[in-house]
C-alpha cells in the first residue's frame, strides 16, 4: 500500500531540495531518516518532517509496520515564486526571485527491504580471500661514513 504526504509551498529553491530527496529514494525509512539527521542541509530538515508525516499515515491511519516501510519516491516540484525587486545603481532595479517548492514523499510496504552491504560480505566457511602482496622495503644500506664505532665495546 502506497501511502503519501506532500509539504506545499515550502521556502526552499527545489533544486537545492532534490539533492537530499534523491539520496534516500529506495532506502527503508529508519536509513532514510538516519540519513538525513546527519545531513547538514536545510532541506534535510523540511524532507525529514514530510518522511515523518507518511510514516505516521501508514502507522496510524492503515495499521502498517513501521519496519517494513520503504521510500517508494521522493519528489520535489516548483511552487510559486515571490518576485521582489532591489534597489540598484543608477535608479535602477534588480529582481529577486524567492523560490518555493512542493516536497512529496510515498512510503509503501511492497517493496522488499534489500540487504545491505555488510550482511552481504559475509564470509563462506572454507573460503579465503585474497590479498594483494605487502610490499617490502629494503633498509637502506650503512656506509662506512656514518658507522660509528660504539664505545665501550668487547673487542
Amino acid at each position: 500500500m502506497q501511502i503519501k504526504s506532500i509539504y506545499r509551498g515550502a521556502r526552499i529553491s527545489a533544486f537545492k531540495a532534490r539533492e537530499v530527496t534523491r539520496a534516500i529514494q529506495g532506502l527503508p525509512v529508519a536509513a532514510a531518516l538516519d540519513l538525513l539527521a546527519f545531513t547538514p542541509r536545510k532541506a534535510a530538515v523540511m524532507i525529514a518532517k514530510v518522511l515523518k508525516s507518511a510514516i505516521a499515515n501508514a502507522e496510524n491511519n492503515n495499521n502498517l509496520r513501521v519496519e517494513r516501510l520503504v521510500v517508494q519516491e521522493a519528489t520535489v516540484g516548483e511552487g510559486p515564486t515571490l518576485k521582489r525587486f532591489q534597489p540598484k545603481a543608477r535608479g535602477s532595479a534588480g529582481p529577486i526571485r524567492k523560490r518555493s517548492s512542493h516536497i512529496r514523499v510515498i512510503v509503501t510496504d511492497e517493496i522488499e527491504i534489500a540487504p545491505t552491504r555488510a550482511a552481504k560480505r559475509t564470509k563462506k566457511p572454507g573460503v579465503t580471500t585474497r590479498r594483494r602482496p605487502t610490499k617490502v622495503i629494503p633498509e637502506p644500506q650503512a656506509t662506512a661514513a656514518t658507522q660509528t664505532e660504539q664505545p665501550n665495546s668487547p673487542e
